[in-house]
């Protein structure tokens, strides 16, 4: 019997080839497990039969019985029934062809049923390199076997083979079904990796992935099912502690913006105070701030509600000559840190008595002046960490530049200040006392600044005797809010007081006024009302520069709005001559001189403005209320709408 008719005989897949490899004759199992006929296999080379993955592992196989008179073998796979990977132990030798004498190379599948494990080597092998272990699921014994891979997987499942149930209760309750589900579409090509929690007795959950594959086992073997499994516990652990990492940085810039905008925005000391103790020590992770100001070369020194405030008391109110960590920082602006009680002991030997912080543990300490060396000392702050601890460098960077901000706000504050105590100041000496006796009349006056810019503007009253016993009268509004405005405003006000001396009519004096202003370009244009008040029959003679209306209320509760003539607003149109108007006030009557402030405002229009104030005033002669009482209520219902301009009111009624 030749090679030839052993060949057609065999069940299992078989080949005859020439020594460089195509096909001289092959049987029926050959030529299925090629995905071919014979006769299109016939002739062809062998090794480009099979598909590209198992291209080269054929090559190597028929190249070497072709070279020497030996054995080779090799695992090829090829798809079984269903599509099923088949994969299978080939053997290639040389062998004589009896007809012609020639050698040739015969091909075939080797019965390992008696060893399939030798069919899996080369899975073991591959799934070690790749850091991956490898098992085995045998669905007809419904047991899981451990085939290899890298060695510290083996914890996973420390019995090498177990029953699927027991792999089971170990997977995340929530993950089980998709296991199995896993399991039971294990497919001709292998999964995706899915993600499953296992749990194991000695090192809790481990984060895997999983991938399946179904696969045959020799020629006529068992189909099994080869789980690959991954352990990404670690890189898991890695990702979660970088993205918690990540976290802590967004929220560290998020913090430090906020801190920046902020200091920026503080408009007090008490503001700045407030934005360093409550946000320090939580954008840098301290557990206690302290914050230490220098007023007149003394420390002031508070603390955020973390500390107790006993612990810094010995350092309220020391002078910057003391020889500690705090006082020295603040002198030469440079920052200090000590990592501990014995690090101060060792660097400020002559302070025991100073020690800071006296009471509770051992502290790390950084302090961080908020002026640069060389500069006027501000102060410092400080905070408080578990001993040993330091500020990486880019903290420390980064906490200097937040101090130096802060110095600048503290700065800024305090200039601000300054500028309003003397603004302030300017004012109440241009604001005039009224007499305290005027014959004939009662007159009040309340004033209250702008909340915006310096809290000073240009609002102004007046009240004075003239040389022919009248009484003259004056409200108005110097555009601004600033010191310019009330340097106007008391330019304006002096000037109708010296003007007034020498003429008698109001509408005279507002022309000259505006004339004055006019000539030496004054920065600011003014509105004005201007009355004479004769006190015996109650004549009024009055005028307006482009203000707002006078208010008569009356006993019995009604009030009216009188418009009075003029002109422009002063110090714009030259050559504008402004009228008068003659009236009478009664005796159950008061007169309401007010600025647009008292009823103009966010939502309030001027008509509603006016008719709003006529009515309180009204009342409150209604009510018998005096004119000082009738002033308060007509100011305190222009601050309850949160009026943003100046306001003045003068309320006046003959006795």
């Amino acid at each position: 019997m030749d090679a030839s008719d052993e060949l057609h005989r065999r069940a299992c897949p078989s080949a005859l080839l020439t020594l460089d490899g195509a096909v001289r004759c092959l049987n029926v199992a050959m030529a299925t497990a090629l995905g071919r006929s014979a006769e299109q296999c016939m002739g062809r080379d062998f090794v480009d039969l099979w598909p590209a993955s198992q291209r080269m592992s054929a090559e190597n196989l028929v190249a070497h019985a072709a070279r020497a008179d030996a054995v080779a073998m090799r695992e090829l796979h090829f798809p079984g029934q269903h599509g099923i990977p088949v994969t299978c132990l080939f053997e290639a030798r040389q062998v004589k062809d009896p007809a012609g004498g020639k050698r040739l190379v015969r091909v075939r599948v080797l019965d390992a049923r008696n060893d399939l494990a030798s069919l899996l080597i080369p899975f073991r092998l591959a799934t070690a390199a790749a850091g991956l272990g490898l098992w085995m699921y045998s669905p007809e014994r419904d047991q899981l076997e451990w085939l290899g891979g890298l060695p510290s997987l083996v914890a996973l499942v420390p019995d090498p083979t177990a029953p699927m149930s027991e792999i089971i209760s170990a997977i995340h309750p929530a993950d089980r079904e998709t296991f199995q589900q896993l399991l039971r579409s294990a497919s001709i090509q292998r999964s995706p990796w899915v993600r499953q929690r296992y749990h194991t007795a000695h090192d809790g959950w481990h984060r895997l992935a999983v991938q399946v594959s179904r696969l045959q086992l020799g020629f006529d073997g068992p189909e099994r099912i080869f789980l690959v499994v991954r352990d990404d516990t670690k890189q898991e652990k890695r990702k979660q502690k970088a993205q918690a990492a990540l976290t802590a940085e967004r929220q560290r810039a998020k913090d430090t913006a906020d801190f920046s905008s902020a200091l920026i925005t503080a408009a007090t000391e008490q503001e700045l105070q407030q934005v360093v103790l409550t946000r320090l020590a939580a954008t840098f992770g301290a557990f206690g701030t302290v914050l230490a100001l220098v007023d007149d070369d003394r420390l002031c020194i508070s603390t955020d509600a973390r500390r107790d405030m006993r612990e810094v008391e010995p350092l309220q109110g020391l002078r910057l000559d003391q020889p500690i960590p705090l006082a020295e920082a603040i002198r030469t602006g440079k920052p200090q840190f000590i990592t501990d009680r014995a690090d101060f002991t060792r660097r400020w030997p002559r302070a025991p008595l100073l020690r800071f912080p006296q009471l509770g543990s051992d502290y790390a300490i950084s302090i961080t002046p908020l002026s640069e060396p060389g500069d006027q000392p501000l102060g410092a702050w400080s905070m408080l960490y578990p001993r040993g601890y330091l500020l990486s460098l880019d903290e420390q960077t980064l906490v200097g530049t937040l101090a130096r901000l802060a110095g600048q706000a503290l700065k800024r504050i305090r200039l601000q200040q300054a500028h309003v105590e003397l603004a302030t100041a300017l004012q109440q000496t241009m604001l005039p006392t009224l007499p305290e006796h005027l014959p004939g009349l009662e007159v009040a006056a309340r004033y209250r600044p702008s909340r915006d810019g310096l809290d000073i503007g240009g609002d102004w009253y007046d009240a004075f005797m003239m040389p022919d016993g009248a009484i003259a009268l004056e409200i108005g509004d110097v555009q601004g809010h600033d010191v310019d405005a009330a340097a106007v405003m008391g330019q304006v006000r002096l000037s109708l007081r010296a003007i007034a001396a020498q003429e008698p009519d109001p509408g005279t004096v507002l022309t000259r006024t505006n004339e004055l202003l006019v000539t030496t370009a004054a920065a600011r244009f003014a509105s004005c009302t201007l009355l004479h008040i004769d006190p015996h029959d109650g004549q009024v003679t009055g005028t307006s520069a482009g203000h707002v209306p006078l208010l008569c209320a009356h006993r019995d509760g009604s009030h009216e709005v009188r418009e009075l003539p003029g002109g422009p607003v002063l110090g714009v149109l030259p050559g504008t001559e402004y009228r008068e108007e003659t009236f009478t006030l009664d005796d159950d009557s008061m007169l309401v001189m007010v600025t647009d402030g008292v009823v103009e405002g966010p939502g309030l229009t001027l008509e509603a403005g006016l008719e709003r104030a006529g009515t309180l005033a009204a009342q409150a002669v209604h009510d018998g209320l005096n004119a000082e009482e009738t002033a308060d209520r007509v100011l305190d219902a222009a601050i309850a709408v949160d009026h943003l301009d100046d306001v003045a009111v003068l309320a006046i009624r003959r006795t």
